[in-house]
């Protein structure tokens, strides 16, 4: 994936490190940075936080979050990436939760509806919202292609 490499260079030329903290994409994000000679200067690692559960216990998301507005949403989104730079020591971190499907889960969300996080210790965390469209396999590679792109426009 050529906006990772991209990525990893602006990363390296902020003195920035990242931890990741996926959802949905079950570790794509991180293994799209992994691929890239030279991530290590950069990379921090990630946490796969598939369920709930994992969610609180590996990134301190606070359960009344997730109960209170979802695990795809805005809020457990930001609540991921803050965990994960907390956790970490990192100097930014990107989340990704979502919809994958082929199912959705209850909430009248649409499947494909993908919520990714960005925390940085210099500014206030962000999320946004996409919906993408596909199966199971196309959503999931974009949402972690989504991940690097608003990376990249908050790292440069």
């Amino acid at each position: 994936m050529a906006d990772a490499a991209v990525l990893i260079e602006a990363l390296a030329a902020a003195s920035l490190t990242l931890a990741v903290a996926e959802s949905c994409t079950a570790g794509l994000v991180a293994d799209s940075i992994a691929r890239v000679p030279g991530a290590s200067r950069v990379f921090w690692g990630s946490f796969v936080t598939y369920s709930v559960d994992a969610k609180i216990k590996l990134l301190g998301v606070e359960a009344d979050i997730i109960h209170r507005h979802g695990a795809v949403s805005r809020e457990t989104a930001l609540a991921m990436a803050e965990g994960a730079l907390e956790k970490s020591g990192a100097g930014v971190a990107v989340s990704v939760t979502g919809l994958a499907g082929p199912e959705g889960d209850g909430s009248g969300q649409r499947v494909g509806t993908v919520w990714i996080g960005i925390a940085r210790r210099d500014v206030p965390a962000e999320a946004v919202c996409s919906v993408f469209a596909g199966d199971r396999s196309a959503i999931r590679k974009a949402a972690a292609a989504g991940a690097i792109a608003e990376l990249l426009k908050r790292v440069n």
